[in-house]
Parts: structure tokens; sequence; C-alpha cells
């Protein structure tokens, strides 16, 4: 099992490297959207300037996460993981927003004849070309970090990155056929691409925020659980299993039967065992609160 600190710094590495090639990506197709005269492409530069906004906001925020626990929040910092998804996720459906609102505007000005558009410069389907490969190379890479760290934040880093392959393939296609004479599909695509930006936006927050809320344990944990409160002596019936996240931590509150004859000394002792067991058993169980009473008489 890694560190924490392992966790934290192979994280960092996934938001340093995609720090770096989202400002690349941005000075590279916002200037050959402009110069190479591509609605879809300039979209995506715009897609790629605030990538690199939220990208230091992500920084910020993970390294408040690591700060130790204190007086005011006696869990650790854990959760700034999670709000930094939650970032993400408001800043993907934004861009999102944005670059639909742009290209109904260009596919409308192309319509009426307000605009004309001759095609896109050579330069910009190359430009979308090796945005294309380098978002997959950084999208496997970052999903696997993720996966390693179980990082709420890394994740949906993973899932900007898949985003942006599908927006710069949709460009290259729109770029292509615009150069073929079909002037109407560059800004088209872009109109496309901001849709699929918006769902991956609406995904990550609703996982994000699931997991700043109280939620039941699952059933594979609750079961798992149970089943280790049962391994205590003294331990009639485990009752309600609740869990909190924490990032990638979580803490325990759970409700056990005792024999009602027992001391207050003698319950203690054995819900102590209950914590202990339960913290050293299931991996990233940072607390467990263990609430006893008398076991109910089951009928005979």
């Amino acid at each position: 099992m890694k560190s924490v600190e392992q966790r934290e710094k192979i994280s960092m590495i996934a938001v340093h490297g995609g720090l770096m090639a989202n400002f690349l990506l941005a000075v590279l197709k916002t200037g050959a959207g402009i110069f190479g005269h591509s609605p879809a492409l300039l979209a995506d530069g715009i897609n790629s300037t605030s990538d690199v906004a939220y990208y230091l906001v992500i920084t910020v925020f993970m390294r408040l996460a690591r700060k130790p626990a204190d007086a005011e929040h006696p869990y650790g910092h854990s959760q700034m993981d999670t709000i930094a998804a939650l970032v993400v996720g408001a800043f993907v459906v934004t861009t999102a927003i944005a670059i639909f609102w742009d290209a109904v505007n260009d596919v409308y000005g192309l319509a009426t004849g307000e605009k004309t558009f001759g095609g896109a410069a050579s330069f910009a389907i190359w430009a979308a070309l090796f945005t294309v490969a380098l978002k997959t190379a950084l999208y496997f890479w970052t999903r696997r970090i993720g996966k390693r760290s179980l990082s709420s934040a890394v994740q949906a880093l993973a899932y900007d990155h898949r985003n942006d392959i599908f927006s710069a393939s949709a460009v290259s296609l729109g770029i292509l056929l615009g150069r073929a004479g079909y002037p109407w599909v560059d800004p088209l695509a872009g109109a496309a691409v901001s849709v699929l930006i918006l769902l991956t936006g609406i995904q990550i927050l609703r996982e994000s925020s699931a997991d700043l809320m109280d939620t039941v344990a699952g059933k594979e944990l609750a079961e798992k659980i149970a089943r280790l409160c049962q391994e205590i002596p003294g331990v009639k019936e485990t009752e309600e299993i609740h869990a909190h996240r924490f990032g990638i931590y979580l803490v325990v509150n759970l409700t056990i039967g005792l024999e009602g004859e027992l001391s207050v000394a003698a319950g203690d002792g054995i819900a102590s065992q209950v914590e202990q067991k339960v913290i050293k058993e299931v991996e990233f169980v940072r607390r467990v609160h263990v609430h006893y009473h008398p076991a109910r008489k089951k009928d005979k």
C-alpha cells in the first residue's frame, strides 16, 4: 500500500505535467486558430487556455489538501481534493457553454451571409492532429496515476484530457471538411465538441458532489465491516453502518448490539476492539466511531 506522501507526490506530477502540456497547446491552438482562420481550432485554444487557469486552481487546492489535521479540521484537509474536482467540473461546464455559444454564432453568421469563410490554413490541421496525439498520451498517463493515487482531482483531469481528444478530433474533421468546401462544418464541429465537454463536466460534478455528502457504505464494504464486527467476542449484532468520505479516506460510524448485562467499561472495551480491527483491516478507513447498546432479544 502506497503511503500518503507517495500518493500526493504522483498526483502533483500529473497536475504539473498537464499544466505544462495545456500551456503549450493553449499558445499553439489559439495562435493557429487566429492566423489559420479556423473558428473550431480557436475555440479549442480557448478551451486549453481555461484548462491552464483551472490547473493552477487545482494545484492550490491539492497543496491545501496536504495540510495536517488541526483543531478546526480534526480529519485533515483531504476533502480539498474533492473540492478541486468540483472546480474542474465547474470550469468544464462553463467552457462548454462558451464554446457552444460562439460556435452557434459562427454558424448563424455563415447561414445569413454576415460572415464568410474560405477554409482554414493547412497548418491548422497539423495543430489539431498534434493535440489529438498529445492528449491521447496524457489521458492514459493521467488515468493510470489517478487509479494509483485514488485522487478525485486527478481522475477528473483524466476525464478532461479525454474530452480534449474528442474535441481535437472534431476540430480536425471540421478543418478538413471546411477546406474541402463545406465552411459551416468547421464552426459546427466546435458546437458538437462543446456538447461532449458539457456531458463530461456534469459527470465530474455528480461524482465529486457525491463524495462530499454523507453516504451509506456500499454493500461490499458494509458486509466486510459487519463480518469483522462478528469476529469480536461479545458482539451480538451489527446494525447501522455509515461512511463519510474525506478525500480518499473514510470515517465510519456503526452501531453494535451487546449483552445488556455488561458493564459500561466492558462495553467500551469491546467497542475499542471493533474500532481497532476495522481500521486495521479496511484500507483507507481513518477513524471509526462505534455506538453500542443492548442487543435486541430475538423471538424464540
